[in-house]
């Protein structure tokens, strides 16, 4: 699941490179049912693994897969959500606007790669980079975010759809990473307890 959003987040970055955004919910609409598909396989994986002996291990690692479904069918929606408006506002907006939000999707890719790394590697220190960033860098950068999008708003007030819109983009960012800690925070317990 991580690895199609961090899909949907390379199209979004591809989009702004190339400054063609026509397509670009389409193609975020497809990973998305992937990554709903994925949900309801991993989850019946899940459970088909509850109805078994497991080991005391297992059943944690299972435990920490089952709850995190939640939050990384929910990073995809905030993908789709960012990558929809994206297409939506960008021919109506300046560059300026756009590029408010590529630092903050390069992180939150950033931090997929981490969590993937993590996850696959029960590394605790990637685990812990995936919060650290969050709380250092994206909360600095959606307030920074928000910020430039209020200034938009009082520079050219015929322009509030589209501050409104950069607004909800910065926060669907913010959450996506909120959630992504969440999931860190989970496999975090896992690894200390295997240790």
């Amino acid at each position: 699941m991580l690895s199609i959003t961090l899909e949907q987040l390379d199209a979004v970055r591809d989009a702004n490179e190339r400054a063609e955004f026509a397509g670009l919910t389409a193609r975020a609409e497809r990973l998305e049912a992937e990554t709903d598909a994925l949900e309801r396989e991993l989850e019946d994986l899940c459970l088909q693994a509850f109805a078994t002996p497991l080991t005391e291990d297992d059943l944690a690692f299972h435990l920490m897969v089952f709850r995190s479904l939640t939050n990384l069918e929910r990073v995809g929606d905030y993908a789709f959500n960012v990558a929809r408006d994206l297409e939506t506002f960008a021919p109506r907006t300046r560059s300026a606007t756009l590029q408010d939000a590529l630092p903050l999707v390069r992180l939150l890719t950033q931090m997929l790669e981490r969590l993937s790394y993590a996850f696959a590697e029960r590394d605790l220190t990637a685990a812990r980079d995936v919060m650290r960033l969050d709380f250092e860098q994206v909360d600095a950068l959606y307030e920074q975010m928000q910020r430039a999008s209020l200034t938009r708003l009082l520079e050219r007030p015929e322009d509030t759809d589209v501050a409104l819109t950069a607004g909800r983009m910065a926060r669907n960012l913010e959450r996506l990473g909120d959630h992504l800690v969440n999931v860190a925070e989970r496999l975090e317990h896992v690894i200390l307890r295997d240790s």
